[in-house]
């Protein structure tokens, strides 16, 4: 005899299972932590930062879970290919070159070189810099480009060997302006709101943006990666984690 009520169970049952299992997907994220304010461990060695809360928010948004782990960005492409990681979001420039190696997701922040200097500095461009004491980081983007206007050998330009230490002699008056990545510069700043600084853009320095990356070919995995960013964008979280780490001029990301 038909039971169409126990198939109707059996049926919502069998929907309820299969709506656990997806909310119960686990992705290993590969991220590493070393690059404040994106990733970095905290003193109970957890990781925190900006892309922390990206990929989190994402996760959320298309019903996924994550496990975060920390990854030396030498050799990060590497455990894609492996399947080691399914994810990595570790202040990755996207670039052509990697793009061989990877499929990049819509960008998520802007990632370009910016001059930070004394906010009553008269430093307006990077061509001011020839009379002041520049500091960078060693073969940096910002490194190449000084260097190619001011000179590579020219004794203003001082050399460092990370931000940091950069941020820091700026601050101790040592150096008369720097340039690095903005998102750790806007950071800086905000963290250190007794000293006035501001930051200055220029030509020069080509737009770049930071990218998540799944390995080549797992459209499916970019697929939810990319709804979940259009997700956050949309309804306001990305812009509060932004403000949250950096301030309240939220960057106009590229089409998603």
């Amino acid at each position: 005899m038909f039971k169409p009520f126990l198939f109707a169970g059996t049926l919502f049952a069998a929907a309820f299972s299969t709506s656990i299992a997806a909310a119960e997907q686990t992705y290993v994220v590969g991220t590493g932590g070393t690059y404040r304010p994106f990733e970095f461990e905290n003193a109970q060695k957890e990781l925190e930062g900006f892309d922390i809360d990206i990929i989190k928010a994402i996760a959320k948004a298309e019903n996924f879970s994550i496990k975060l782990v920390n990854t030396p960005l030498e050799g990060i492409f590497a455990t894609l290919n492996s399947g080691d990681r399914d994810i990595i979001i570790s202040g990755i420039t996207i670039t052509d070159k990697r793009k061989q190696m990877v499929d990049f997701f819509s960008p998520y922040f802007p990632a370009e070189q910016s001059i930070v200097t004394p906010k009553d500095s008269s430093i307006g461009a990077i061509a001011d810099l020839k009379d002041n004491k520049v500091g960078v980081v060693n073969s940096s983007t910002g490194d190449v480009v000084v260097s190619d206007v001011l000179g590579k050998n020219n004794t203003a330009i001082k050399r460092f060997d990370n931000t940091p230490l950069m941020l820091q002699e700026l601050y101790e008056d040592g150096i008369g302006a720097a340039v690095g990545d903005v998102g750790v510069i806007i950071f800086y700043i905000k963290t250190h709101p007794e000293k006035q600084f501001k930051l200055v853009s220029d030509a020069k320095f080509q737009r770049q943006y930071f990218g998540i990356a799944v390995a080549k070919g797992n459209d499916a995995l970019m697929g939810k990666i990319n709804a979940g960013l259009k997700k956050i964008v949309a309804d306001g979280t990305y812009a509060q984690i932004y403000q949250e780490w950096f301030d309240n001029d939220v960057p106009a990301l590229p089409a998603q």
